[in-house]
């Protein structure tokens, strides 16, 4: 199975680099690892106590940032090494001044690992939600430092629990412990003969939670919505632009602030496209009061403001779900209001948990979504709603400090 392993792992580089000649994603992934072993050797101390953080991409980031963040603010004697396997993540954090260290990491290769172990030499590595490499879970345990998962969850489809998946049960094997969202991941686990696990729940939920405390202000947003009713939607896909267009036929009194998964020029315009004549307005080129006034459609054409924009809506539409999965549903019920998303989302518990609790609502259709928005036109229902969903976050808050309590005697003697 191994030799498998390495067959893909080289598989998938040679597609990457094929691609790199025709998609900026690619290229962006190839040339992001140029000289990338120099730049470490000459950036990170070998001898600075380090803890290292990987994270798939950005979302992966979001949720293991508060771990991150206290481990900064309470062990400050180590430095923090961040990696990213994709260019989503990196191209957007690689000036985050809350870690000493950013690079991509390196494919996973035998050589890879025990060179990029070498160079940077951390006293233990957290890794988020389901990056699971096998050379570089090898080598940490080889060098006798210790690795932990966090916000870990396991499904019966994954190949972990299938006959076939006595790899990928190896790589778990390395894990120092887990600290994993719910108790059907542990159960899993321990089916398996892996008991090093902790239930923590989930750390974004503490991540959310402390954005929407410190959420910033736009004053653009603002002036747009002005005394009117407003849906936000965060992280549309085309499928989802075409709904949303929809309602903002069919509710000529609410405003629709909207923020597209790609800003690329043909997307915006696409969902321009879409919308009657006249009534959207980009961020970018919103700059007069009296536009609050000609405008239903606010698009977000940048990146950075979507988990702040949530404050200034009634309803939340988080789109991906008519795709590969939704996006994240907790930043806005963070804010307290009812949340709206499609169909796929079956591997995400907190939106199961926000349709267990009333909060959140799955459309598969115009007409499903149509009949939730009259709904929700209801004053007492929409605050029932909203209720439920601020209520959910608060009291899923407190997995960082579980992690941080197990972590406590490792970074305070990081011989042991």
């Amino acid at each position: 199975m191994l030799i498998l392993y390495n067959f893909g792992i080289g598989i998938y580089y040679l597609l990457i680099f094929i691609f790199h000649f025709f998609n900026t994603k690619a290229k962006l992934w190839i040339e992001g690892r140029r000289n990338l072993f120099q730049r470490i050797a000459q950036e990170v101390d070998p001898r600075a106590e380090k803890v290292w953080f990987h994270f798939a991409s950005l979302g992966e980031f979001e949720q293991g940032r508060p771990v991150l963040e206290k481990v900064r603010e309470q062990y400050p004697n180590y430095k923090t090494l961040i990696t990213f396997f994709s260019p989503s993540g990196y191209e957007l954090r690689k000036n985050y001044q809350g870690a000493d260290y950013i690079f991509y990491l390196p494919l996973d290769t035998r050589f890879n690992a025990e060179k990029f172990i070498q160079l940077t030499k951390p006293q233990l590595a957290i890794f988020t939600k389901y990056e699971f490499w096998y050379h570089y879970f090898k080598e940490l345990q080889r060098e006798g430092i210790p690795l932990y998962l966090i916000s870990g969850i396991f499904r019966e489809s994954q190949p972990f629990f299938k006959w076939y998946g006595g790899l990928n049960r190896k790589m778990l094997k390395r894990v120092s412990h887990f600290f994993v969202q719910d108790g059907r991941s542990k159960q899993l686990l321990e089916d398996i003969n892996i008991n090093n696990v902790t239930v923590s729940g989930d750390t974004r939920f503490d991540r959310v939670a402390e954005n929407a405390a410190s959420a910033k202000q736009f004053e653009k947003v603002e002036t747009f919505c002005g005394v009117n009713p407003v849906l936000v939607a965060g992280s549309t896909w085309p499928e989802d632009e075409k709904l949303i267009a929809g309602l903002a036929k069919e509710y000529p009194q609410w405003k629709f602030v909207v923020a597209p998964h790609e800003i690329k020029e043909e997307k915006i315009q696409a969902f321009i496209s879409l919308l009657e004549p006249g009534i959207a307005v980009r961020y970018s080129e919103f700059d007069q009061i009296e536009k609050a006034f000609q405008h239903r459609v606010l698009i977000i054409d940048n990146i950075g403001m979507l988990s702040s924009l949530y404050q200034y809506g009634k309803v939340a539409y988080i789109g991906g779900g008519f795709g590969v999965g939704i996006h994240n549903t907790l930043e806005a019920a963070a804010f307290a209001i009812p949340v709206i998303f499609g169909p796929n989302y079956d591997r995400f518990l907190e939106a199961k948990a926000l349709i267990s609790a009333e909060a959140g609502f799955s459309i598969s259709n115009r007409e499903e979504l149509q009949d939730i928005m009259r709904k929700l036109q209801n004053e007492e229902f929409r605050t029932k709603t909203a209720a439920a969903a601020g209520r959910l976050v608060q009291e899923g808050k407190g997995a960082t400090g579980i992690i941080l309590n197990h972590l406590e005697k490792q970074l305070a003697n990081p011989s042991n």
